[in-house]
């Protein structure tokens, strides 16, 4: 799915945000229009929008022309025009999976990761937007998601951040993917729990109960250690937490181990997730590291998330399909992967199972298990 369009700037000289409209008669200046024929000189749109080339009309709205396309974009979608020309989609206003990346910089660098940091100075960037756009967001969204890199490297402006959503979105619940390493630091734990914020869900990765593997996988010394401490603090100041564990190579062989361990140290977390690798960002050059077929790890990961299960904590698979898992795991499927990467194979397309099944990320199309095979007739779950 396009998230992504460009064209030739005209007098935008700093980031405009705004909603997308094809209504020429619209008169809220929040709106951009999105335009494939000429129109008459008109103040009242933020921007323009529009295929038509430059010397077609002249206006002093800011305008983009000769965009390649946007027939990804609806009327509702929010969208940031860069001062280069760029339009990127900032919330689609039919899909419940929208996020905010804060940055693309993180104090780890996970074997895995699909979203490699860089180390550059994006945060005003990116802040900057948000804070146009949090407003500008439907009061009546479900869900929003928070990622990076890692956010909290935002520091106070992080908790800004939280305080916009909280009182600009008083419905929507709120899930941080963060690594929970500055929560180790007891005045940011504990200022996360002045918030207040019981709509807020913190999603932390932790890779093994053995601190050498955890580290190894994070490419960071003494992150495990950070991390329990980081997962204390927060429970002391009573937030949700989400444990996210990639499944993979490094994982495997302590998964069972780390199921009990979660139990015995970390019983009040809120969700368990165990998820399939996506080969994307990192994974393909540490590919030799990582990948094992899922159904050679079946066994480990029904043990792992049966262990869990039967203690009463709440457990989910995310990534994995249904072809390659016993039955008996099926009950902890859940479709996770966000619309924009979503695909199916072409041997999906005659899988009778194919509504129930989550499907694979786009990358998967260039390496994916061997074994997943489309079912003749529905089987129930």
């Amino acid at each position: 799915m396009l998230l992504k369009t460009r064209g030739i700037p005209y007098k935008i000289n700093e980031p405009i945000v705004g909603r997308v409209t094809r209504n020429h008669l619209c008169q809220n200046l929040n709106e951009i229009l999105i335009s494939e024929h000429e129109i008459s000189y008109d103040k009242s749109y933020k921007a323009i929008v529009t295929k038509l080339d430059i010397e077609s009309y002249k206006t002093e709205t800011p305008s983009v022309y000769s965009v390649q396309t946007f027939d990804h974009l609806a009327d509702g979608d929010i969208i940031v025009i860069n001062a280069n020309g760029i339009i990127n989609t900032l919330y689609r206003i039919h899909s419940h999976q929208n996020f905010l990346l804060t940055t693309e910089r993180c104090n780890s660098n996970c074997l895995m990761c699909s979203q490699p940091p860089r180390d550059r100075d994006d945060i005003p960037y990116f802040f900057s937007i948000y804070k146009q756009l949090i407003p500008l967001i439907p009061k009546d969204c479900k869900e929003i998601g928070i990622t990076g890199g890692e956010p909290t490297l935002l520091g106070e402006l992080f908790f800004e951040l939280l305080e916009l959503i909280k009182t600009q979105l008083p419905n929507t619940e709120v899930h941080c993917l963060t690594n929970g390493r500055t929560f180790a630091w007891n005045n940011i734990g504990n200022k996360l729990g002045e918030m207040n914020f019981s709509r807020l869900m913190l999603g932390i990765p932790l890779y093994s109960d053995f601190y050498q593997t955890h580290d190894y996988i994070v490419q960071a010394k003494n992150a495990f250690n950070q991390t329990m401490q980081g997962l204390y603090n927060l429970a002391n100041n009573r937030q949700r937490i989400e444990i996210r564990i990639v499944l993979h190579k490094q994982t495997i062989p302590r998964l069972t181990k780390l199921a009990k361990y979660i139990y015995k140290n970390l019983p009040f977390v809120e969700h368990i997730a165990f998820m399939g690798l996506e080969y994307q960002g990192y994974t393909p050059y540490n590919i030799d590291k990582l990948w094992i077929d899922p159904t050679e790890y079946m066994t480990e990961l029904t043990e792992a998330a049966e262990f869990l299960s039967s203690r009463r904590m709440n457990v989910s698979i995310y990534n994995l399909q249904l072809c390659l898992m016993p039955r008996s795991l099926w009950k902890f499927t859940k479709k996770s992967i966000s619309d924009w990467k979503n695909i199916y194979l072409k041997e999906c397309s005659k899988c009778a199972m194919i509504e129930y099944c989550g499907g694979l990320f786009a990358s998967s199309e260039k390496m994916h298990s061997e074994n997943i095979k489309a079912f003749e007739e529905k089987v129930l779950l």
